[in-house]
């Protein structure tokens, strides 16, 4: 209003002065031609600013008097409604003195201790001056909870004044009560609509192997269990196909549903036919997404999460994070001769299709995934296409096998490193990763987003940071390795592929690598791959010294054994405490060795990287070691800081 006022006056004296100035010229140019009239003008002029002032001074005088009128009621209204805020009203030095408290803060916050959290607001407020010195923005914005209610405290701060070089703030701070809107919020946000895909996991496998009588009832109790269970928290069930069901529910049951932890995956297995066949379901439950479309589309990947994992589980896909359920029992396998073959003709289409072919294991490769590259490899050779192995980390023990293979003429240009990996490959490359299906685990994960097209080949339970470009994808958890999905393929390719001794060591050692020497999760496809592989001329004794340690190694590892820790009488324990930058590879090699002790089941074996430390679990199957580490955020092997440890 001042300001308003004082341009009022300024205009005022501005308009008078060219006036003055207009009459003054007429008056020296009446005066030039009427010399006779220059004691007469000169009077009149002067009588005129003596006007011209006096006239300008009252106005003034009105002017400031309306101005402190209105400043006082102004200042009244501001007491008034300082005093009387709706709103619980404080005023606060940054040294923690408080000035006053309106009538509605002591009556709103008479039976709270809010001493605690007037400190933690004055101390946010210190800090947050302190840090930014040159802050312009002078607003207090914070969120608290105080007794029952939430409250967003709004307000402003100002310099008041220096001391010994130090700069004090006063604050005026509005306590907003905002627990009805955040009830109402959540009330909302409770009430969207959640969608799931349950799934029955060996339906195939029941119809195959039981009698049609004994079907019938078989899948109704599914179902009648399905339902009873939807039943419990108002949701509703279609079956969408004969294995398939979608069902629907409010979010606000999600938490029953994590507190029960899906007990209708034990129920279902309570189910069992004449032949002792368990059923087993896979539950996926999106509760993100803007439209139901979305959240039917997240469901249909995280139920594809679910499969990939070996079935037997729930997930639930809120706020984007996964939470898993289950997943305790051993994988079943539902692999088929025909699915096999047509994932080799799929494979070679897109081979041929491509301009070139990169193959790529995961970091610090085994010779699972480089026995496998060599096997994906001869096939992109045989159809006459370029193709080379991209390998940045070799894992220790793989030195030998690759200066062995090294010393054929062709693939002493076939496996490259990183940089020129990144030169050739473009738009038009197909990339096939091997032996894991995770973005961060890859060998060069660059790669992953500058190839054009993505197969990815893998045998391990499917994590949340799978490649989801990828346009093909042969992921069979049941599988022993990935040497041995990669031999299928082979086998059941419509080209004559003919394997070289050096390729076909390489796929036979990874099988037996990942199977302990045929003795872990080997099944009779596993055996068809191996004596396929046997009859391509694999030297069985060449292949066993490859896993073969040095003596450093052997005793490291035998150091590792010989201080472990028995728990519960099957479980063992063990620390490997030096920094090494294999340290992962070598403690696999001690939980693998700790097996072999007698009536142990599953092993941990602890490693040190330095900034970082790594835990190894394996297991005989009756501990499931990977669904252990996932809670640590890995798989079967699990790095993380040691700040977290």
């Amino acid at each position: 209003m001042s300001n308003n006022n004082n341009n009022f006056f300024d205009k005022l004296v501005s308009k008078a002065k060219f006036y003055l100035v207009i009459i003054a010229v007429l008056l020296i140019i009446i005066c030039a031609i009427k010399p006779i009239l220059i004691a007469p003008s000169a009077i009149i002029y002067i009588l005129i600013i003596m006007y011209t002032y006096r006239t300008n001074q009252k106005r003034m005088a009105e002017v400031s008097e309306q101005i402190k009128d209105l400043t006082l009621n102004v200042d009244k209204v501001s007491k008034r409604t300082l005093i009387n805020s709706p709103f619980p009203l404080i005023i606060v030095e940054t040294d923690g003195s408080i000035i006053w408290k309106s009538t509605k803060f002591v009556s709103e916050f008479r039976d709270v201790e809010i001493s605690p959290i007037l400190d933690g607001i004055i101390k946010e407020l210190k800090l947050e001056i302190e840090n930014n010195p040159k802050l312009r923005n002078n607003q207090i914005l914070q969120e608290v909870e105080i007794g029952n209610k939430d409250y967003k405290i709004v307000g402003e701060y100002v310099k008041t004044k220096s001391v010994d070089k130090k700069k004090e703030y006063m604050a005026t701070l509005y306590f907003v009560d905002e627990t009805e809107m955040i009830n109402l919020k959540n009330d909302y946000d409770d009430s969207q609509i959640c969608i799931g895909i349950a799934m029955i996991d060996n339906y195939e496998e029941i119809i195959q192997r039981t009698s049609g009588e004994e079907q019938i009832p078989i899948f109704a109790q599914i179902e009648k269990k399905i339902y009873e269970w939807a039943s419990e928290f108002k949701g509703l069930v279609v079956k969408a196909e004969r294995d398939t069901f979608i069902w629907i529910c409010e979010r606000k049951y999600l938490k029953i549903l994590e507190d029960s932890k899906f007990n209708i995956l034990d129920s279902i297995k309570e189910i069992e036919s004449s032949n002792k066949i368990q059923s087993t379901l896979s539950i996926a439950v999106s509760a993100e997404g803007e439209s139901y479309y979305e959240k039917y589309k997240i469901a249909k990947n995280t139920i594809d999460i679910a499969l990939g994992r070996g079935g037997d589980q729930a997930i639930i896909r809120k706020n984007g994070k996964y939470t898993f359920f289950g997943g305790r029992t051993q994988e079943l396998e539902k692999r088929t001769k025909v699915k096999a073959r047509s994932v080799s003709n799929a494979l070679e289409e897109l081979m041929i299709e491509s301009n070139n072919v990169i193959i790529m294991g995961h970091t610090n490769s085994d010779i699972d995934a480089l026995g496998s590259a060599l096997g994906i490899y001869r096939i992109a050779k045989t159809l006459g296409k370029d193709a080379h192995i991209a390998s940045g980390t070799i894992g220790i023990g793989l030195e030998n096998f690759v200066e062995y293979a090294k010393r054929e003429p062709e693939y002493q240009e076939a496996i490259i490193g990183k940089e020129e990996a990144m030169e050739i490959t473009n738009s038009g490359t197909l990339l096939v990763v091997v032996d894991t299906h995770k973005k961060t685990y890859s060998d060069i994960p660059e790669l992953i987003d500058m190839a054009g097209k993505i197969v990815v080949i893998d045998h391990h339970r499917m994590s949340t940071d799978y490649i989801d470009n990828a346009v093909l994808t042969f992921q069979e958890v049941y599988a022993s390795s990935a040497a041995e999905l990669v031999t299928e393929l082979i086998v059941y390719s419509e080209n004559n592929i003919k394997l070289t001794n050096v390729e076909a060591e390489g796929l036979y050692a990874g099988i037996m690598m990942d199977t302990k020497n045929f003795t872990f999760k080997t099944g009779v496809r596993t055996f068809e791959a191996a004596a396929y592989l046997r009859r391509c001329g694999v030297d069985i004794i060449k292949v066993k010294k490859w896993f073969q340690s040095d003596l450093n190694t052997y005793n490291t590892i035998s150091e590792i054994v010989a201080k472990s820790e028995i728990i519960g009488e099957s479980i063992a324990i063990s620390v490997y405490d030096k920094v090494d930058k294999d340290a992962n590879i070598i403690c696999a090699k001690a939980a693998d060795e700790l097996l072999t002790i007698s009536n142990i089941t599953a092993s941990f074996v602890i490693g040190n990287y330095g900034e970082k430390i790594c835990i190894s679990g394996r297991s005989l199957g009756d501990i499931n070691v990977q669904v252990i580490l996932e809670k640590l955020g890995g798989g079967r092997t699990h790095n993380f800081s040691r700040s977290t440890s």
